[in-house]
C-alpha cells in the first residue's frame, strides 16, 4: 500500500477522534436550566434596615459602546443607589449571567472602570464576613477627576463564590470537565468618598443588612449556595 496514502488515512482519522473528543468535552448543560427562574429587582429590596433607593444618584453604567457587550454577557442587571437617615449612600449593582462559558464571561470591574476612563488606585483581596460564610472579596478605588471611588465586589460562579481570576477561571474549567456550563453572579458596592476604611465598612454593614433581608434562596443567589449557611 502506498506510503502517502497510509499516512492521510492515520492522519484523517486522528483528525475525527480529535474532533469527537472536543465535541465530547465540549459542555452543553447549563445549570442556569435546572434552578428556578429569578428576577433580580423583586429579590432585592427597594427597603430595609432603614436604607431606601435614592433615585437622584445613578451607579456607574456602560458607555453606550459597551452596552451590546453588555447585554451579550448578562440575563439581567440591578443599578441602584441606597442611602440612610444618616445621608450615607451605597451604590449597588448586580450582574447575572446564566451562561459562562469561555465566550460569555463576567465583565470585572477593574475593567469597567479602566475602559470607562478611570484610574484604578488600588486592587487587593480581603475577606467579607457575613452572618452566612465569609466572602471573598475585591477591594478597589477608581479616581476621575474629583470623584474617588473605593469599591467592593465579588463573583459568584455556580454555586459558590470564588476570587476573580484564576479561581474563577478553574472554576469554569470544573464545571465544563463535567459538561456543565455554569451559571455567574457579580456583585459590587461602592461609595464615594477618600475615607476607604470609613467606606468599606459601610460597604460591609450594608451588605450584611441587605444579606439579612433576603430569604434563603435570595442568599444563595448571591452568595452561591456552598457558600451560605443559614
Amino acid at each position: 500500500m502506498n506510503r502517502r496514502f497510509v499516512a492521510s488515512i492515520v492522519l484523517g482519522l486522528a483528525m475525527a477522534g480529535t474532533t469527537a473528543l472536543t465535541a465530547a468535552l465540549t459542555p452543553k448543560q447549563k445549570i442556569a436550566d435546572a434552578k428556578a427562574n429569578f428576577s433580580l429587582d423583586t429579590m432585592i429590596p427597594t427597603r430595609f434596615a432603614g436604607w431606601t433607593v435614592d433615585a437622584s444618584v445613578v451607579p456607574l453604567t456602560p458607555e453606550p459602546s459597551q452596552k451590546e457587550m453588555i447585554a451579550a454577557l448578562y440575563d439581567q442587571t440591578l443599578s441602584r443607589t441606597y442611602v440612610n437617615a444618616q445621608g450615607q449612600r451605597v451604590m449597588l449593582s448586580i450582574a447575572y449571567g446564566g451562561d459562562q462559558s469561555k465566550q460569555l464571561q463576567l465583565h470585572l470591574p477593574e475593567v469597567c472602570y479602566v475602559a470607562q476612563g478611570f484610574d484604578m488606585l488600588k486592587n487587593h483581596t480581603d475577606q467579607l464576613a457575613t452572618s452566612y460564610g465569609t466572602v471573598p472579596v475585591k477591594r478597589l478605588v477608581a479616581r476621575q477627576n474629583t470623584r474617588n471611588e473605593p469599591i467592593t465586589y465579588w463573583v459568584t460562579i455556580g454555586d459558590k463564590a470564588v476570587m476573580s481570576g484564576v479561581e474563577q477561571k478553574m472554576s469554569r474549567l470544573m464545571y465544563g470537565l463535567s459538561g456543565r456550563i455554569p451559571d455567574g453572579m457579580l456583585v459590587r458596592v461602592s461609595t464615594l468618598g477618600t475615607d476607604e476604611a470609613g467606606a468599606y465598612a459601610l460597604q460591609d454593614r450594608f451588605v450584611n443588612e441587605m444579606l439579612g433581608a433576603l430569604d434563603k434562596n435570595g442568599r444563595a443567589r448571591l452568595l452561591g449556595a456552598a457558600t451560605t449557611h443559614g
